[in-house]
């Protein structure tokens, strides 16, 4: 059995900064120190397990440069929590650039926006290769929202090189039915679709959904507001982008909803882009509903938090929980964690029998 989880990141940003970040935060710390994480272990995988031996972006800051050296490069602007990660060897090659870029990120300042690199693109075949030759087994997803081409190219990859994939973005792809019987005919496990913070906007707007109707309290109409100073949300300022992203977002909480609320009583999705900000994430969550008597009620929520590090918190459980199905043969989209970790699962199920389910899953007791 490896030792080692060796992967493949699409998109060198913000949250591959904190996942590298956190790979290397937690290397040398006793299991009484792993805090901060939903699973320490997963099938004998810690976070200081995984090894990244391949990586692709196309901003010209990035392309080139050793990654470790590239998750500190504008325009990532997310908290340094741990800056001396070593140089891995590993150079950043040039992606391809289909839809990865906003045509209206070109209308603002360099250090906040792309700039694409005029080196040569990998295509397909050279993707594929290159993850062959690294002896890549698992490969994250961070395209930009609204990529939907360069999503499919690299999910079209991982099926040709025989490499597990998790979708961190909100493409639809494992949980569309012809992509993930592809995974499943193949035997390659696929996580996704759009990663879910560790304690983020998704989940909690879920859990406080999942009280009001635990306790028989009828909700009326509900909102979630998101802004942020990331170029996550700068390229979300283009509307076009945001079809799947707000599917998948009001999915995540209408979907434990047990009646419908009529789609004109929810509202969720990111509202603006202020730059200031960086990387950290506001969210503005109101729930209205009637308790006893038929008598009105409402609660608000103000959730303030670092963006990137959030979504990292869930990308290590759901690269670990891809390496162990790998290793097992087990094939095609693993409900489970795609549940736990993922907004736009092949299934929806409510958080805490996910948890259970991915627990059962790591203990071998679950397939997929």
């Amino acid at each position: 059995m490896s030792k080692k989880v060796k992967l493949a990141i699409v998109g060198v940003g913000n949250c591959a900064s904190s996942l590298i970040q956190g790979i290397y935060y937690y290397q040398n710390k006793g299991v009484e120190e792993l805090k901060g994480l939903m699973f320490p272990d997963v099938g004998g995988y810690r976070p200081s397990d995984i090894e990244v031996v391949c990586a692709w972006d196309i901003d010209a800051r990035k392309v080139g440069k050793d990654v470790a050296e590239a998750i500190f490069s504008a325009p990532n602007c997310t908290t340094i929590f741990y800056k001396e990660v070593p140089s891995l060897g590993v150079k950043v090659r040039k992606g391809k650039v289909l839809d990865g870029c906003a045509g209206h990120m070109k209308d603002f300042p360099e250090e906040k926006s792309f700039v694409i690199s005029e080196e040569k693109e990998d295509e397909l075949e050279d993707v594929v290769a290159h993850l062959k030759e690294t002896g890549a087994e698992v490969l994250i997803s961070y395209v930009p929202v609204g990529s939907e081409e360069a999503a499919r190219f690299y999910a079209e990859a991982c099926l040709r090189a025989g490499v597990a994939y998790v979708n961190a973005m909100p493409t639809f792809i494992v949980s569309d039915p012809e992509w993930g019987a592809r995974f499943e005919k193949e035997g390659i496990p696929a996580v996704g679709d759009d990663i879910k913070s560790q304690l983020g906007a998704t989940i909690l707007h879920r859990a406080l959904v999942q009280l009001f109707v635990d306790r028989g309290i009828p909700i009326k109409r509900t909102y979630q507001l998101n802004f942020g100073g990331n170029t996550d949300f700068l390229n979300m300022l283009e509307r076009g982008r945001l079809a799947t992203k707000k599917i998948s977002k009001t999915e995540a909480v209408s979907s434990l909803i047990p009646y419908d609320i009529g789609w004109e009583n929810i509202h969720i999705g990111p509202s603006d882009w202020v730059p200031w900000l960086k990387d950290k994430k506001i969210a503005y969550i109101r729930i209205e509903g009637e308790h006893f008597g038929g008598v009105p009620m409402s609660v608000e929520v103000k959730l303030e938090v670092e963006d990137s590090p959030n979504s990292a918190g869930s990308a290590i459980d759901a690269i670990r929980c891809a390496k162990l199905a790998r290793e097992r043969g087990i094939g095609g989209p693993l409900l489970s964690i795609s549940a736990y970790t993922m907004k736009h699962p092949p299934k929806q199920f409510p958080d805490h029998m996910a948890r259970r389910m991915v627990i059962e899953f790591i203990e071998g007791k679950r397939e997929r």
